[in-house]
């Protein structure tokens, strides 16, 4: 629990919001109802575990802050708590209320256990990452799949990391529970590409003849798309995604919607697998992009558009 004043207003209650929500509970010393709500809210801070942070503002000594929230919304009693999240406040309530209606408010904006215990896996899973460590980084990847399997991006990480790893037969069944959704979620749809081309290299005997042959198609006719496509496929199977977007290009500066964007979308999808998680940065500032995936966004956006 946190006291909210002037001074903290913006670093505690805002930018604080950003990462966990923070309900925050208006109230006055000389308020009855608000003498009886505090104990449950603080209660239930302790029993969400650090699930949302629960944040006080004395309306009697920072009127200005609650005078511009009750305007808000529209209050003009107290106790009177408000939800931040990600910045803003969406949403309140007001009186003291019971103990499970505040936690069916709460359970409509905090997240559960489950995806509060994902999300702390993912995070270590990055960190993991960072230095280097992939088999922490798998193992925490595959419990926050396994506490919340409706988070999608710790799927995908897993899944991608695996597919990095040439686990590719342990990608496809951790994968098989969202295939259904690759034409929703493009990220997936993104992972599917990069396992058809694996499957596509596997089915020749050797990839560098098949290279081979596609290259000597390729020098015989520069429109022979196929090839192209081809060559892009065996190179994603191998990891080499600047080579593979450029021999994509290859095709879209000839024909942007060749076999039904298929160049287009592929190339897509070599910049979803190869984009790194945004490193952490100070609040208010915007986190770098990476260098090569920005620079072929901005080709395939020159070619595109041209």
């Amino acid at each position: 629990m946190i006291d909210i004043t002037l001074e903290n207003f913006q670093s505690e209650l805002i930018d604080g919001s950003m990462t966990r929500p923070v309900l925050l509970d208006i109230w006055a010393e000389w308020c009855g109802p608000c003498k009886q709500l505090g104990p449950v809210l603080e209660k239930l801070e302790t029993d969400y575990a650090g699930r949302f942070t629960l944040a006080k503002l004395d309306a009697d000594k920072v009127p200005q802050i609650s005078q511009q929230l009750s305007q808000m919304f529209g209050v003009r009693s107290i106790p009177f708590c408000v939800m931040f999240v990600g910045g803003q406040p969406v949403d309140g309530f007001v009186g003291a209320q019971p103990e499970a209606t505040i936690r069916e408010f709460l359970d409509k904006h905090v997240p559960s256990a489950e995806e509060a215990l994902a999300e702390q896996e993912e995070d270590a899973a990055q960190d993991a990452l960072a230095e280097g460590d992939t088999e922490t980084a798998l193992e925490k990847l595959q419990h926050a799949v396994a506490a919340d399997p409706a988070n999608d991006d710790a799927r995908f990480d897993y899944v991608k990391l695996l597919l990095q790893l040439g686990r590719t037969d342990d990608a496809k069944v951790a994968f098989a529970p969202v295939i259904a959704r690759t034409g929703l979620v493009r990220r997936f749809d993104s992972l599917q590409r990069w396992m058809d081309a694996i499957d596509f290299a596997a089915g020749g005997p050797h990839a560098a003849p098949a290279a081979t042959d596609f290259d000597a198609k390729i020098a015989a006719n520069k429109r022979d798309f196929d090839a192209r496509f081809g060559r892009a496929r065996l190179l994603i199977a191998q990891q080499q995604w600047t080579a593979a977007m450029d021999e994509l290009l290859e095709i879209l500066m000839r024909d942007k919607s060749w076999n039904e964007d298929a160049a287009r979308k592929t190339y897509i999808a070599v910049l979803d697998v190869i984009e790194p998680p945004k490193p952490k940065v100070a609040d208010g500032q915007i986190p770098p992009d990476d260098p090569v995936v920005a620079t072929y966004r901005r080709r395939l956006s020159s070619v595109v558009l041209s």
